[in-house]
C-alpha cells in the first residue's frame, strides 16, 4: 500500500477514530434506508401475495443499490464528526505547531478515500446495475404471479399504448398492448418508412413476439399493407395467417425501457437508452445521458468529500462536532441544487451532457479548493 510506509501511532489512532465512526454513520443509513423500503413495499408485496422468502430476497437484493447514496454521505458525516471531535479535544494543535501539514495529518484518510473511489467504481458498474435490474425482476414476478390468478395469461404484466420509433431501421412500433409475462405483443402495427419518412409499407398482426433464436420477430393473424409513397394511397392488402421478418430486429426489452425514468434504470440499461436516442439525435436522450455520465463521475465524489469534510471540521471554534454534522445538509443541497441546475441547461441543449454531469462534482472540488486554501 502506498500510504503504509511512515504510517505512524496518530495515523492508526486517526484511521481507528474515523472508521469507528463510519462504520455505525454507514449501518444507520443503510438501515434507515431499507427501513423506508419496507414501509413504502411491504404492503404491495404483502398484497401480492409474497411469503416471507420473496420479501427476504426482494430487500437483499435491493439493499446494495443503496451504496451509491450511502457512502458519500456516510463519509461526509463521519469525518465531520470524527474531526470535529478531535479538533475539539485540541489532537491537531500539536502536530500543527511542530509544523506538520495538513495532508500529511490527514494522509490516511486520503488513502481511504482513494480506496473509496475505485469502490464506488465498481459498484456503480457492476453490484449496483444487478441490484436495481434482480429487485426490479423479483418485484415484477411477484405482480405478474398475483395477476395471473385473476386475469388471463396475455393481459398479465401488460403495457398499454406501447410506441416505439427506430429512425435508423426506418420503422415505427406500436402494440395496442404488449405482455411482459407472455413477452407478446397484441394489436400490433409495424410501418416501414423510406428516407423522407414516408410510409412504404404497413403490417397489421394480433399477436406478435420477438424470436431470439433466429432474431426476427414473429407475426401472427395479419395483413400486410402496401402504399405508395407519394400519394399515400394504399396499393395492395395482403392477408397472412404467420410471417416471420428476419430484418426486423428491435429488442422488446429496449422498447419498454425508453419511458421510464432515468433514475430507475440501472449503468448498462441507460447506457442503452442513450445510445438509442443518440443514434436518433432525439433530445429525449439528454436526460439519460446526464444520468450515465453522472455515475461516471461520481467516482470521484469521495475524493471530494473528503477535501471538504477535512478543512470544514478542523477550522473555526471548536464547538461541538454535531455542529459540523448539521452542516453537511446545507452542502448536499448544495450539490442538489448544482446538479438541477446542470441537468436543466443540458436538457436545453445550453450545455454538453458530459459537463452537466461533472458540473456538480466541478463545483463541489472548487469549494473544497477554495476551503483548502484558507486553511494555508
Amino acid at each position: 500500500m502506498i500510504f503504509y510506509r511512515g504510517v505512524n501511532t496518530f495515523d492508526r489512532h486517526l484511521l481507528r477514530e474515523w472508521l469507528k465512526i463510519l462504520g455505525l454513520v454507514l449501518a444507520a443509513a443503510l438501515g434507515l434506508l431499507m427501513m423506508q423500503v419496507m414501509y413504502d413495499s411491504f404492503r404491495d408485496l404483502r398484497d401480492m401475495g409474497a411469503k416471507v422468502a420473496d420479501m427476504a430476497v426482494y430487500f437483499l437484493v435491493t439493499v446494495p443499490g443503496f451504496f451509491a447514496i450511502v457512502l458519500p454521505l456516510a463519509l461526509l458525516v463521519s469525518l465531520l464528526f470524527a474531526l470535529g471531535q478531535l479538533h475539539r479535544h485540541f489532537e491537531f494543535t500539536p502536530m500543527r505547531a511542530a509544523g506538520v501539514g495538513l495532508f500529511r495529518l490527514t494522509r490516511p484518510i486520503w488513502a481511504v478515500g482513494v480506496l473509496c473511489c475505485f469502490l464506488s467504481l465498481w459498484l456503480n458498474s457492476s453490484i449496483i446495475p444487478w441490484s436495481v435490474e434482480q429487485s426490479r425482476t423479483v418485484y415484477e414476478q411477484l405482480q405478474f404471479r398475483r395477476e395471473a390468478k385473476s386475469a388471463v395469461p396475455e393481459r398479465v404484466g401488460a403495457v398499454y399504448d406501447l410506441a416505439f420509433d427506430n429512425q435508423s431501421g426506418r420503422r415505427m412500433w406500436f402494440f395496442n398492448r404488449y405482455s411482459q409475462f407472455t413477452q407478446q405483443g397484441y394489436g400490433v402495427s409495424v410501418s416501414e418508412l423510406d428516407g423522407q419518412r414516408r410510409e412504404t409499407k404497413r403490417l397489421l398482426a394480433g399477436e406478435a413476439w420477438f424470436d431470439a433464436a433466429r432474431k426476427a420477430w414473429v407475426f401472427r393473424r395479419g395483413r400486410e399493407l402496401g402504399f405508395d409513397v407519394e400519394t399515400g394511397v394504399q396499393t395492395s392488402s395482403v392477408p397472412f395467417d404467420g410471417k416471420l421478418e428476419p430484418s426486423y430486429d428491435e429488442d422488446p426489452k429496449l422498447m419498454l425501457l425508453v419511458d421510464q425514468r432515468p433514475v430507475d434504470l440501472s449503468f448498462f440499461e441507460l447506457r442503452r437508452v442513450m445510445d438509442y436516442y443518440q443514434a436518433d439525435r432525439n433530445p429525449k436522450g439528454i436526460v439519460y445521458a446526464v444520468r450515465y455520465f453522472g455515475l461516471l463521475a461520481d467516482m470521484l465524489g469521495p475524493l471530494i468529500v473528503i477535501g471538504i469534510a477535512v478543512p470544514f471540521a478542523m477550522s473555526g471554534v471548536r464547538v461541538n462536532p454535531a455542529v459540523g454534522v448539521s452542516k453537511s445538509i446545507g452542502l448536499f443541497l448544495l450539490y442538489y441544487v448544482l446538479s438541477n441546475f446542470a441537468t436543466s441547461l443540458a436538457t436545453e441543449q445550453l450545455m454538453s451532457p458530459v459537463l452537466a454531469a461533472w458540473l456538480p462534482n466541478l463545483g463541489m472540488a472548487a469549494l473544497a479548493a477554495w476551503l483548502f486554501a484558507r486553511m494555508r
